[in-house]
């Protein structure tokens, strides 16, 4: 089996995820996580504000985040992390030292713009 068999498969479980941009309107350390994190509020134009937990601070600070654009998921149930409810996922490689590199968008993006 080739992998081009797999196309709709893979597209229709893709496109069940929905990733939009965000700008980060705040960022502070989150004190009740095991592991260094941050809690987010994300602005997502149309889609309004969410907020989420992201193990992030190898390298950015609070300062830095702020008015930083992003990708993330919004459409997964939301969860309790570390006493935060986290309601988006935000996305990041993982760079070769195990550390979370934002995924950032082109300026002319837009908050709530889809990803596809």
């Amino acid at each position: 089996m080739e992998l081009s068999d797999n196309l709709p498969d893979i597209y229709e479980t893709f496109i069940r995820h929905d990733i939009r941009i965000g700008v980060i309107l705040s960022a502070m350390v989150s004190k009740m996580a095991r592991k260094p994190a941050y809690k987010l509020e994300i602005d997502f134009g149309p889609f309004g504000k969410l907020h989420s937990s992201a193990q992030i601070t190898a390298l950015y600070t609070p300062e830095s985040l702020v008015g930083k654009k992003i990708l993330a998921v919004i459409n997964l149930p939301p969860l309790q992390v570390a006493g935060t409810r986290s309601e988006c996922l935000v996305l990041g490689a993982i760079n070769p030292a195990g550390e979370v590199v934002l995924l950032t968008p082109d300026p002319e993006a837009v908050a709530g713009d889809p990803v596809r």
